[in-house]
């Protein structure tokens, strides 16, 4: 057929010609398109980096292989919303999965993008950090008031011997003290993204309050041992401290290790001995050691005369460790031992600190205030203080 020859139809003459390269196009089109899919299909199938040395050799991208159904399911959101957008042009998926945002969001790994990644574990594991605190020994009480007052009598009555026709003489009278502990406010405010609240494998508010209740433990405690007094509780260090030969109420007695930020080169655990016993009888029946892991790594290697160590192991799970018989609860918040450091304090907390609080944790969630984010508003009051002074002895670490 000529360039001038006609092909006939049921709708009338049409030039041979461009019927011809318009089929050959529409054959290269679909050619290419059956190899873009047989691509695309290949790499959902099989990503590039398990895509072994032996086949890239043969050209044999489908031997051995799964089914495209089998591999798409074994992927990822991203994969199974990219092949979603391929085949039907749904690009919901996709759209879920865009990034924004500030504070905790899902763009910065480290402020929550790690928490809407597939394979992340279903808990935060947070670095363990120590919490013990005073409270596991004072003196606790739930309080609705701003502050809470401790009625202390710490003089004695006069008394004497009388017979059947003396005068009696007047003795003295008992004088009551009060001790005042206000109420002080810990507080915290994170933020959080609402997409990061929407998408996060898992309760990011549960995760949140656990941290702030963490967090609020660990400065409380804190405060419980060298707390100022202003804004938050008064420690039980920052008191002034006297020897104990010239202790006087409102102060704290101590007994001296006899060397300058060490004990004793001879005879060390005399130190300890003499702090025992600088505390009255009444009051050591119910008392506790209290010093950081590092004192009470030096102090359980202390011997008496016979050989046998001062320190001793709970024998059960959950019991304190025990030093010349008493319990040793373990702050971290004590000082080392130094040079004029008070690094030991041993004395009955439950009658000598009384901590008091309003006993909820409030946590106001507030989506509107920073918008696109969420406020989480944490707030608790607590107070606490020294409530007997003759109940606490300290160990100090000087000469004198």
């Amino acid at each position: 057929m000529t360039k001038t020859e006609t092909m006939s139809g049921a709708g009338g003459a049409v030039p041979a010609a461009p019927v011809a390269e318009a089929t050959a196009a529409l054959t290269g089109f679909l050619s290419e398109l059956r190899g873009f899919r047989t691509e695309m299909k290949f790499r959902l199938q099989q990503p590039e980096e398990r895509v072994t040395m032996l086949d890239r050799k043969n050209h044999t991208p489908n031997a051995g292989r799964p089914a495209l159904s089998a591999a798409v399911q074994d992927e990822g959101p991203h994969t199974k919303a990219f092949a979603a957008y391929l085949r039907c042009g749904d690009d919901d998926g996709l759209r879920s999965l865009a990034l924004d945002g500030k504070a905790m969001n899902t763009a910065v790994a480290a402020e929550g993008g790690y928490l809407v990644d597939p394979v992340t574990s279903e808990t935060i594991r947070g670095v363990l950090k120590a919490t013990s605190s005073l409270r596991q020994v004072a003196c606790v009480v739930n309080v609705e008031a701003s502050s809470f007052d401790v009625l202390v009598d710490h003089t004695d009555m006069g008394s004497g011997w009388a017979s059947e026709t003396a005068t009696l003489t007047e003795t003295t009278t008992p004088q009551i003290d009060r001790i005042s502990i206000p109420l002080h406010e810990l507080s915290a405010m994170p933020k959080a993204s609402q997409r990061l609240l929407d998408d996060s494998a898992f309760d990011i508010e549960s995760w949140l309050a656990n941290r702030i209740a963490d967090k609020f433990a660990r400065a409380e405690a804190a405060a419980f041992v060298a707390g100022d007094g202003a804004d938050k509780p008064k420690g039980f260090l920052a008191h002034p401290k006297i020897a104990d030969a010239s202790w006087a109420w409102g102060s704290l007695g101590y007994v001296a290790t006899g060397a300058a930020g060490d004990f004793a080169s001879t005879n060390a655990s005399d130190a300890v001995v003499d702090l025992v016993y600088a505390l009255e009888a009444e009051y050591r029946a119910n008392a506790t050691f209290v010093m950081n892991s590092k004192t009470a790594g030096a102090v359980r290697k202390m011997k008496d005369a016979d050989g046998r160590f001062l320190w001793s192991d709970g024998l059960q799970a959950g019991e304190p460790a025990r030093l010349m018989g008493y319990p040793v609860l373990i702050a971290e918040d004590m000082p080392d031992i130094g040079a004029n450091a008070y690094a030991i304090a041993f004395g009955d907390f439950r009658n000598g600190y009384t901590i008091a609080e309003r006993p909820d944790l409030r946590i106001l969630r507030d989506p509107f205030s920073a918008k696109p984010h969420v406020l989480f508003y944490a707030s608790k009051r607590v107070g606490g203080d020294v409530s007997d002074f003759a109940a606490i002895k300290l160990l100090k670490f000087a000469t004198a």
